[in-house]
């Protein structure tokens, strides 16, 4: 008896630093690469890149989230990590249509992935 609630025990030590590992993989800091640009334009139009500046904020001020597009096609979308949340489009609007580095917490779910900007700045601005 006493050697099945041991195990027990220990079956559930295991499952719970599993988990506890397995949640700090989901919100690593990471730094992001790409192309601001408006959300639907990244998906509907297939575009590597935006159609220029103006046409990113043209779309945010008609309401369409402005997302990260990086260089490998992976598009982040910008959230708070406050609660209530706020959105972030004008965190990013004054790199519309610009190359950025941004830092920050990754979350993937679901095979969506959103990032909370730490730090961003127009890779032209970047100290080499």
């Amino acid at each position: 008896m006493k050697s099945k609630t041991l195990l027990l025990a220990v079956l559930i030590t295991v499952c719970m630093a599993a988990t506890l590992y397995a949640g700090d993989q989901k919100a690593g800091t990471v730094t992001v690469k790409g192309y601001v640009l408006d959300s639907a334009c990244a998906f509907t139009k297939g575009l590597d890149k935006p159609i220029s500046r103006d046409c990113a904020k043209a779309c945010e001020k008609g309401g369409s989230p402005l997302v990260i597009l990086a260089e490998d096609g992976t598009i982040y979308w910008p959230i708070d990590s406050a609660t209530p949340s706020t959105g972030q489009s004008a965190k990013l609007l004054p790199f519309a249509g610009e190359k950025v580095t941004a830092t920050g917490k990754v979350y993937d779910r679901g095979g969506s992935h959103a990032i909370v900007i730490e730090h961003i700045y127009a890779q032209s601005a970047a100290k080499q």
